[in-house]
């Protein structure tokens, strides 16, 4: 529904103090704040409509209004002004370019810290698991007459190693361990973990001739990394923020938003199945997460090649500083895009704002 302009002002105003102040708003506080007079009673009234079309509520009857999560939403698809980011906070962000990390886990971890310290909320990132995880390299190196390392570069980049020991009645050697890599390379390169099946494992150990128990050892270690790789990975960072929030300061709630946290499967669902490839933002009742009234989660994919790589995003009041929080999550996702190669992310809520409307720090 589109609003008039002067509800929409009034409106702003009052979700905007409301983020600000976490006190219900009142008309002699807006009338105060308007460059153009407008009368205490007309703004009443005007709250009053509001009120009544599902924008605004009367927590006690002696109160002034506060936004309802119509209002939010509202305010993030249709009043929310650019927020421009600081030298500072541009600088915090840049140094995930300069950190040079190879591995997404330690960039996603990163983000989640860099996000909750430029918005004061909790953040947090998910790294998705993956069926087509598989080992592009292998490496054997040579220790002793009993012990090998077994190097394995994964199609992500990533390197991951295993000591691996036999059991001594025959000494290794560097041509045994040299074997072995020659006969992992050719026969499980490139294979993901449900393609390595028992004619290929037969095949491994014949090439491998008197020496075809170190097979089951060397593939053992394999499936494990393969597993580490594939499973989903939650990171969350600055949850003992949410306590300077009137809305987590009952225990009781504070508990179950915890309980989410440290079990967080059902946010990890809802954010990795984006409603677009921009930053989304759920608030309340709108979220699959049960315990999210009064809450809001803002996040942001990162893709690369077309390929959901992670979700990096914030959890807060659902009376948070969206401007604030959709302007970092940008320049957060941007800048691992470009650390990793990928494109760059479509702009979120805030994007299909007209020209010229900055919110200055």
């Amino acid at each position: 529904m589109e609003l008039p302009e002067r509800k929409r002002r009034i409106l702003k105003a009052i979700v905007e103090n409301y983020i600000e102040t976490a006190e219900p708003v009142g008309s002699k506080t807006l009338a105060d704040s308007f460059d153009v007079p407008i009368s205490s009673a007309t703004i009443r009234n005007e709250m009053a409509e509001l009120e009544a079309m599902g924008y605004l509520e009367q927590p006690h009857a002696s109160a002034g209004r506060v936004p309802s999560e119509r209002g939010y939403r509202f305010y993030v698809d249709s009043l929310i002004e650019h927020y421009a980011m600081t030298a500072r906070e541009i600088g915090q962000i840049n140094q995930l370019l300069q950190s040079k990390m190879a591995e997404l886990d330690q960039i996603l971890l990163t983000a989640s810290r860099v996000a909750s310290n430029l918005t004061n909320y909790t953040g947090f990132a998910v790294k998705p698991g993956t069926s087509s995880v598989n080992v592009r390299r292998f490496d054997v190196v040579f220790l002793d007459e009993r012990t090998f390392i077994l190097v394995m570069v994964a199609s992500g980049g990533q390197v991951k190693t295993r000591t691996l020991r036999t059991d001594g009645n025959r000494p290794l050697s560097q041509a045994v361990t040299d074997q072995l890599a020659t006969a992992l390379n050719e026969h499980l390169q490139g294979l993901t973990a449900s393609q390595i099946t028992l004619p290929v494992m037969m095949e491994l150990e014949e090439a491998m001739g008197s020496w075809a128990e170190l097979v089951s050892p060397a593939v053992k270690a394999m499936y494990e990394v393969m597993g580490e790789m594939d499973e989903t990975r939650f990171r969350v960072s600055g949850v003992d923020r949410l306590l300077q929030y009137p809305e987590f300061s009952n225990p009781d709630k504070m508990k179950e938003v915890l309980g989410v946290i440290e079990k967080p499967e059902e946010i990890v669902n809802m954010v990795s199945d984006p409603q677009d490839r921009g930053v989304n933002v759920v608030i309340g009742s709108e979220s699959t997460v049960r315990v999210m009234d009064n809450s809001a989660l803002v996040y942001i994919p990162i893709v690369k090649d077309g390929k959901n790589l992670g979700t990096v995003g914030v959890l807060g009041p659902a009376r948070m500083d969206y401007a604030r929080v959709l302007a970092t999550l940008q320049g957060i996702s941007d800048n691992i895009s470009s650390l990793l190669g990928g494109e760059k992310q479509l702009p979120g809520a805030a994007g299909d704002l007209p020209d010229g409307n900055e919110k200055q720090t």
